[in-house]
């Protein structure tokens, strides 16, 4: 440990000792230092058991802290015994009183890109794991701006986010090159929600809970091929979820010997608008039908369907005769005039995943247990038929 280091940890544990309590961000102004520097050093000096931290306040450990061999023992102790305790615990909705004792008075930041259509119900889910657990959820909103879920992510530490849900604005669903090493560098437990960093990315170190698009989109061919079609296609505007959609679809054309629909047509020199792309898909799609053969496609998103299909039917392509329309996402198919069959995501179900796993890293530091492995967890979408 460099020394200016020491220095301003011993500072912060003579004011803490001095005062019982302080808040993270007055301690922050008051040495001259941004919250971020400070909270490396309080998970430390927390960690050697000097201080005791909860939602946004240290505090001083009663009593002093043991020590000499006789503190060790006491230290590796309290240790076995906090994980012995815990061994049963899992990610997930259910809480238990000790769970709820735990996470009581942590502050849980959040950063995603919106709380409206796919991210209202991750969002949902994670609030009623945090909730029903003690703790508290704070939010941040990205509106998918670059830089801002850096911004966002460091505004909610600094207000006292005790961990992290965090859904980067990365394109593609995952880093490109050089991209996105901050998120592994953040000073409290953080969990990915819906994003994904290849092997051998910093951030492939932390844990993610995330919808598997391939596989949903694998199912949605499937199905069509089982319903007779050979030829069928994928379309819709990019997101970050389009590259794994693409991915299991085009596995699933592969492993079930399709016939390939069309390609995509190419970009153009320059970026395209919203409504320069969605009558890019219309295009595509008419072609894909009327000279391409394709039968059946797979739309995302839902409400890119619902504006599609009308306006296909004013250029001649029937909705199902020519053309059996299967949307992804599942936010509004069902709402369509002819209500539509669609993959959903486990969007609840991610958020509260991503909620539960984060409290039990945060309530096991705090009790002096190992943190175990890191975990990927990925949920499979499930195919909704409607008539």
């Amino acid at each position: 440990m460099r020394p200016h280091v020491d220095q301003r940890q011993a500072q912060v544990l003579a004011l803490v000792g001095a005062r019982g309590s302080v808040r993270v961000a007055d301690l922050a102004q008051e040495l001259g230092v941004s919250p971020v520097t400070l909270r490396r050093d309080i998970e430390a000096m927390a960690a050697r058991g000097e201080i005791r931290r909860m939602h946004g306040v240290i505090s001083r450990v009663e009593g002093g802290r043991a020590g000499g061999a006789a503190g060790a023992r006491e230290s590796a102790s309290a240790a076995s015994d906090s994980a012995s305790a815990s061994a049963s615990a899992s990610v997930g909705t259910g809480s238990s009183a000790e769970d709820r004792a735990g996470a009581a008075g942590l502050v849980i930041g959040m950063v995603v890109p919106t709380t409206e259509y796919y991210y209202a119900d991750v969002v949902r889910g994670a609030r009623e794991v945090v909730e029903a657990r003690g703790a508290r959820l704070t939010v941040g909103l990205t509106r998918y701006l670059p830089g801002e879920d850096r911004t966002q992510a460091d505004r909610l530490l600094s207000t006292g986010a005790d961990g992290l849900l965090l859904t980067p604005n990365w394109d593609a669903g995952s880093p490109g090159p050089g991209e996105g090493a901050w998120t592994a560098e953040l000073p409290v437990p953080t969990v990915l929600v819906e994003r994904w960093a290849p092997p051998g990315h910093p951030a492939a170190a932390l844990d993610r809970v995330a919808s598997d698009h391939a596989y949903g989109a694998a199912t949605a061919v499937q199905h069509l091929v089982e319903r007779g079609h050979r030829r069928i296609a994928l379309a819709g505007r990019a997101t970050p979820t389009t590259p794994r959609l693409r991915a299991g679809y085009e596995a699933a054309v592969a492993a079930l010997g399709l016939e390939p629909a069309p390609p995509w047509p190419t970009a153009g020199p320059g970026p395209l608008s919203d409504a320069d792309l969605f009558a890019r898909t219309l295009e595509y799609l008419c072609e894909a039908v009327t000279a391409g053969g394709v039968s059946a496609a797979l739309i995302h998103s839902d409400t890119d369907a619902i504006m599609l299909i009308p306006r296909l039917q004013a250029r001649g392509v029937r909705v199902p005769e020519d053309l059996a329309v299967i949307t992804y996402d599942d936010e509004v198919a069902g709402l369509a005039d002819v209500p539509l069959s669609a993959v959903a995501p486990a969007k609840r179900e991610v958020g509260a995943r991503a909620a539960g796993l984060l409290l039990d890293r945060l309530t096991a530091a705090g009790g002096g247990r190992g943190e175990g492995p890191r975990q990927h967890v990925e949920l499979l979408p499930r195919l909704t038929i409607r008539s």
